[in-house]
């Protein structure tokens, strides 16, 4: 098999991206309001516990790394999503576009640590995971979190890895076996997949 072509993008590739970037771009927009409010409320409760509200925005990366499988998906669609929630309005500004390539790095790391193959339930929740972690290592200098204490620090990790683990890998996994078995993606490795499964 020739691993260059493989990893070349496609013109399907790159228009299958940018549908995933802008409905996820759609959704954080939508998230930002509820989300960021269970964010609060729940860090009002104990500081950091509001990083359970921020896994659906770590949702593009790992939903485009789970459908491409091309090297650079997971930072396409994380950073697209995040530049259509930004321009359609969110309360972070150009913020959200570094939050976008760190989330988008995250993933991507994870991705690429396996090879962009076969891609299974554990490897779609340790990109969701991955994207908490680059997520959170921004915040530390962006919002000055590391000035927060060292047990903020802890519970909000936590929480961000559970919530990225559950709302981004699995609801990934869900949204990509549903559309495969439709036949959305037969002309990706997950159509494939489910393909092989079935016969």
């Amino acid at each position: 098999m020739n691993t260059r072509g493989s990893h070349s993008w496609r013109v399907i590739d790159i228009v299958t991206a940018a549908v995933l970037g802008v409905a996820c771009g759609l959704i954080f927009w939508m998230w930002n309001s509820v989300g960021y409010a269970g964010f609060k409320a729940f860090d009002a409760l104990t500081p950091g516990l509001g990083g359970l509200f921020t896994g659906i925005w770590f949702l593009g990366g790992t939903l485009g790394g789970l459908v491409i499988r091309k090297p650079g998906a997971a930072v396409f669609v994380e950073v697209l999503a995040a530049s259509v929630s930004a321009v359609i309005g969110s309360q972070w500004g150009i913020e959200t576009l570094y939050s976008g390539l760190a989330q988008g790095l995250g993933a991507e790391i994870v991705f690429l640590i396996f090879a962009y193959k076969k891609l299974s339930t554990t490897v779609a929740v340790l990109a969701g995971m991955g994207s908490a972690v680059g997520a959170f290592v921004l915040e530390l200098f962006l919002s000055a979190n590391f000035a927060m204490g060292l047990a903020f620090n802890v519970i909000y990790l936590s929480c961000m890895l559970v919530s990225g683990a559950l709302l981004a890998g699995i609801v990934a996994k869900l949204l990509v076996d549903a559309l495969a078995k439709t036949g959305a993606l037969d002309r990706f490795g997950a159509g494939r997949e489910r393909f092989q499964q079935e016969v």
